[in-house]
């Protein structure tokens, strides 16, 4: 099986994510994107794949770092390097038979560009769903797992339990 490795714009992600642009707005960029790469790590967890989430260093010039949170990678580029340019260098190097490599952003330049590399894009709308249908998932195997125990002698199917659920609800 490939590897799977998504990079990720984050200013991007934030400027296109209600929740994400909500914060931005209120100048809670910091929350933001700290709210980002919470959501992504889910995601990342969940799926199996490598996240690697890079932020331009416009918004905090002089910072050019690596550093691992929450099982994500985040880079800040350097202060002349833009977020664009660094995916588009290193999704490149990455890019082999063995390693399946998608990109999160919805500027159509860097989609074209990173197109052609080699690399799939995935708009921030796309990713924002696949994000949201992965927690639905981890819902449901939550639940699933959380009453396992109760259910092992149980004649009764997932469905038919959650129509006796709705129909005691409806007893109150």
């Amino acid at each position: 099986m490939k590897r799977q490795v998504l990079f990720v714009d984050g200013y991007n992600m934030i400027g296109a994510w209600p929740i994400l642009d909500q914060l931005k707005k209120q100048d809670k960029l910091a929350d933001a994107r700290d709210t980002l790469l919470s959501m992504l790590s889910n995601y990342a967890k969940y799926e199996g794949i490598e996240v690697i989430v890079v932020f331009d260093a416009q918004f905090v010039p002089g910072i050019q770092q690596t550093y691992n949170e929450f099982g994500v990678t985040v880079i800040f580029t350097k202060e002349e390097e833009t977020a664009d340019t660094y995916i588009e260098r290193e999704a490149a190097e990455r890019i082999n038979p063995l390693t399946h490599v998608r990109v999160a952003t919805s500027d159509m330049a860097e989609q074209w560009i990173i197109f052609s590399k080699g690399a799939l894009r995935v708009s921030a709308r796309e990713l924002y769903k696949n994000l949201k249908e992965s927690e639905k998932k981890i819902r449901s195997d939550a639940e699933d797992y959380q009453f396992q125990s109760y259910r092992r002698n149980s004649p009764w199917s997932n469905d038919q339990l959650k129509k006796l659920q709705e129909i005691y609800n409806d007893l109150d």
